[in-house]
C-alpha cells in the first residue's frame, strides 16, 4: 500500500509523535511511506525508509498557493493509496487539495475535543464531505466533533493513539540516572507531569494543587514537582510558582527529547488539563507502570479506566487529594496498580493494535472508495 501522511508540522509534540510513530510502523509492515509536513522544521523525525517533505509554509496567500502546487506535484508523482491529514490545518489543507488533484482516499484526524474557536469549527463543518472520512482520538473527542458540527453521524469515527510498549517500560536504571543528573534524592517522591505550557493544560491547576498539598500535610519526605515542556505561558508559570512561594520546589525542566526514559522518575504522573483529545502522556506514563492523577478531560477516562484516579477539571483541592491519596498507598498496592496500568495500555492501546486498526480501515475505504460507517 502507497500511504501518504500529511501533517501540519512535526514539533515536538502528542500528535506529531503519534503521525511518526504509525508511520514506521507502517514502513515496518511492508508499506510504502511518505510524510508530508507543511510548517516548519522536523524536531520529531522517523526512521530510514519513510520519507520526508518539509514544506516550510508561511502564515501569507502566495505561500499557500504555492504550497498547494508543491503537494499536488508530490502526489501527482507518488500515485497514493491513502492520503491521511492530521491536526486542522493539514485537515482543511488536504481538503482544499482535492479540487486541485484527485486521489482516491482521503482520511483526516483531529487530535482534540477542541481544535479551536467556532470559525475553525464552521470550516471543518463546511469541507467535510471533501474526506472520505474523519476520525478523532478518542470517543469523547468524537462526541465534542458531533456537538459542535464539525463532522456529523457516519461520517467520523474513533481510532485511539497507539503506544510503542516495547519502548516505554519501567526502568529502576533510568529513574536512577535521571534523578542523579537532575540532583534530586533518590529517596524524595516526585510529582511529574509533560506537556506543552498552553491553556489547554491548566498549569495554573497543577501548581495551585501542589501548593495545596505542600501546605496542608506534613510527609515525611517532601515532593517536588517536575515540568517537562515549553510553551508561551511559561513566564506566567514562573512568577506564579514565586508568588505561591513554591517555586524552590518545582522544576521546569523545558521541552525535552528524552521523555520516554524520563517519565521513570515519577512516583505519581498528574495531567492537569482542562482540555484533552487522548491524553497521550498518561497512556506512556501508565505503559511505565506509572501511578496516575489525572483531570476529567477528553479521553482522559477512555484510557485510565480503573487503573488510576480521574477528578474533574479545574479542581486543585481534588486534584491534590488524588496525588496524596496516590503518594500514601502502600508499596504493594502501588505495584499492582503499576501492573494494572501496563497491562491495560498492552491490551487496548500498543501500537501493534491500533495500526491494525489503520490497516483494516484503510483497506475498506479503499476498496469501496467511499463508506458509511455506521457504530
Amino acid at each position: 500500500m502507497n500511504i501518504l501522511y500529511l501533517t501540519t508540522g512535526l514539533s515536538i509534540g502528542g500528535a506529531e509523535k503519534q503521525v511518526v510513530l504509525i508511520a514506521n510502523n507502517m514502513l515496518k509492515r511492508g508499506h510504502s511511506v511518505t510524510i508530508i509536513s507543511l510548517t516548519g522544521d522536523a524536531l520529531v523525525n522517523p526512521v530510514d525508509g519513510v520519507i520526508v517533505h518539509n514544506i516550510g509554509m508561511k502564515k501569507k496567500f502566495f505561500s499557500f498557493i504555492s504550497t498547494l502546487l508543491k503537494v499536488r506535484g508530490i502526489i501527482k508523482k507518488l500515485n497514493p493509496d491513502i492520503v491521511h491529514s492530521h491536526m486542522y490545518h493539514a485537515n482543511i489543507f488536504s481538503r482544499i487539495l482535492r479540487f486541485f488533484v484527485r486521489f482516491p482516499v482521503l482520511i483526516c484526524t483531529a487530535h482534540n475535543t477542541n481544535e479551536g474557536g467556532r470559525k475553525r469549527m464552521l470550516m471543518y463543518r463546511m469541507t467535510d464531505n471533501l474526506a472520505t472520512l474523519s476520525t478523532n482520538v478518542s470517543e469523547e473527542a468524537v462526541k465534542s466533533f458531533l456537538v459542535k458540527k464539525a463532522s456529523f453521524p457516519n461520517r467520523i469515527v474513533c481510532i485511539h493513539n497507539g503506544i510503542d510498549t516495547e519502548k516505554l517500560k519501567f526502568s529502576f536504571f533510568e529513574r536512577t540516572k535521571y534523578k542523579k543528573k537532575f540532583n534530586i534524592p533518590l529517596d524524595t517522591p516526585v510529582i511529574l507531569s509533560v506537556g506543552r505550557l498552553t491553556k489547554a493544560k491548566d498549569y495554573p491547576n497543577l501548581l495551585d494543587s501542589y501548593f495545596y498539598l505542600i501546605d496542608k500535610n506534613r510527609f515525611d519526605k517532601e515532593p517536588i514537582l517536575v515540568i517537562v515542556g515549553a510553551g508561551d505561558l511559561y513566564d506566567e508559570l514562573d512568577t506564579y510558582a514565586k508568588t505561591l512561594g513554591i517555586r524552590d520546589k518545582v522544576m521546569f525542566l523545558g521541552a525535552r527529547n528524552d521523555v520516554e526514559n524520563l517519565i521513570n522518575i515519577a512516583d505519581v504522573f498528574v495531567l492537569s488539563s482542562e482540555w484533552e483529545g487522548f491524553g497521550l502522556v498518561v497512556a506512556e506514563a501508565m505503559a511505565c507502570e506509572r501511578l496516575v492523577v489525572a483531570t476529567d478531560s477528553g479521553g482522559v477516562k477512555e484510557v485510565i479506566g480503573e487503573c488510576g484516579t480521574v477528578v474533574p477539571i479545574k479542581n486543585h483541592e481534588l486534584l491534590a487529594d488524588g496525588i496524596i491519596a496516590a503518594l500514601e498507598l502502600p508499596e504493594a498496592v502501588k505495584h499492582r496498580l503499576g501492573q494494572c496500568s501496563r497491562n491495560r495500555i498492552i491490551s487496548l492501546f500498543s501500537i501493534e493494535i491500533i495500526v491494525n486498526k489503520w490497516l483494516d480501515l484503510y483497506e475498506k475505504l479503499i476498496e469501496v472508495k467511499y463508506i458509511t460507517i455506521s457504530k
